[in-house]
C-alpha cells in the first residue's frame, strides 16, 4: 500500500516538520467547482478558519472531499503567518503559501481518507492512496439539475469515459438545452436511446457538435410563384428530402403559414409539383 505520506516525503516534504492533513468538505458549499473555477476563493476558505486549528503548525497538506471518502491532494501549502480576526477573537486568517516540487502529484492523488468526521488530522496518520486520476479539467457531477458544461468539457468526459458522468448520464433520459455562445441561438433536444443522455451527449463529441442534426437553408423561391399565392421563400432538406413521404425532391417552396399550420408545395425529382399541408398531430 502506497500512502500520500511516502509520495510527499520522497519529493522533498520533511517529515520532521509539523504538518496536518486538512479535507475541505462542507454541506451545502460546493468546494470542488469553487477550486476549479475561483481559485483565490477556495483559498480565502482554506485560509480562514473558526478556531486556531493550524497552531504552530509548519505545513498543511491540503485535500478536496469527494465522494465517500475520496479526498483529492490539492498542494502543500506553508503557514507564514495567523492573524486573529478583531470583529470575531475565535476567527483566525492565516498566510499560506504553496510549496513547490508537489506538481505532478496535484489534482491527481486520491486517498481515501480515514475518519471523515475529522477534517484536520497530523501528518502521523497515514492516508492510503486508492487512485490516480486525470486530474482536474472537467467538473465533478453533482446532481441532473445543477450543472452546466462547456463543449470542451463534454469532449473531455465523453473521450476519457469518465465513470462517475457516464454511470449517471446513462441511467437517466430527459430533455437537455444547448446554447450556441456565438449566436445566442437555443437548441432544446431530447435523449430517449438505450444509452440515455450519455449516448445522445457522445454523438455531439463524435460529430464535432452537431449530433447528426442538419440545418434547413432557406431562399428566396426560384418558383416565380406571386406574392398571392406564396411567400415566396423556399428551404431545401439536407439527405433524401423527406416530409412525411418522398418525391425524390429536396427543395419546398412554403406558401402560406398560420399559427396551426404550414402549406407547401414540394418540387419532385421529376420536376412536377406535390402539396403537402403540415399542422400538429391531435
Amino acid at each position: 500500500m502506497i500512502t500520500i505520506q511516502e509520495l510527499l516525503f520522497n519529493r522533498g516534504l520533511d517529515p520532521k516538520a509539523k504538518i496536518k492533513l486538512v479535507r475541505h468538505k462542507q454541506t451545502g458549499k460546493d468546494l470542488y467547482n469553487l477550486y476549479r473555477n475561483n481559485r483565490s476563493e477556495f483559498f480565502k476558505y482554506q485560509n480562514y478558519q473558526h478556531k486556531d486549528v493550524f497552531k504552530r503548525i509548519d505545513f498543511i497538506v491540503s485535500f478536496i472531499g469527494e465522494e465517500g471518502n475520496k479526498s483529492r491532494f490539492v498542494g502543500v501549502y506553508k503557514i507564514i503567518s495567523c492573524t486573529k480576526v478583531s470583529t470575531s477573537p475565535d476567527r483566525f486568517n492565516y498566510e499560506m503559501e504553496e510549496v513547490a516540487g508537489f506538481e505532478a502529484l496535484v489534482e491527481k492523488v486520491i486517498v481515501g481518507w480515514k475518519s471523515e468526521r475529522s477534517w484536520h488530522q497530523y501528518i502521523s496518520n497515514d492516508m492510503p492512496v486508492i487512485e490516480i486520476h486525470q486530474g482536474l479539467h472537467y467538473q465533478q457531477f453533482k446532481d441532473y439539475f445543477d450543472f452546466i458544461l462547456e463543449f470542451k468539457e463534454l469532449q473531455e468526459i465523453v473521450n476519457n469515459k469518465y465513470k462517475e458522468w457516464k454511470l449517471m448520464l446513462s441511467a437517466t433520459k430527459g430533455v437537455y438545452l444547448i446554447s450556441d455562445t456565438k449566436t445566442g441561438k437555443l437548441y432544446v433536444g431530447s435523449a430517449y436511446g438505450e444509452e440515455g443522455i450519455w449516448g445522445r451527449w457522445s454523438n455531439y463529441v463524435k460529430t464535432n457538435g452537431t449530433g447528426g442534426n442538419k440545418q434547413l437553408i432557406f431562399m428566396n423561391a426560384t418558383s416565380g410563384s406571386s406574392a398571392s399565392v406564396s411567400t415566396q421563400i423556399q428551404f431545401t432538406v439536407p439527405g433524401n428530402g423527406i416530409i412525411n413521404f418522398g418525391t425524390g425532391g429536396v427543395t419546398y417552396e412554403i406558401l402560406s403559414i398560420t399559427p396551426t399550420s404550414i402549406h407547401l408545395r414540394n418540387i419532385g425529382a421529376d420536376n412536377n409539383s406535390w402539396y403537402q399541408k403540415l399542422k400538429p398531430k391531435p
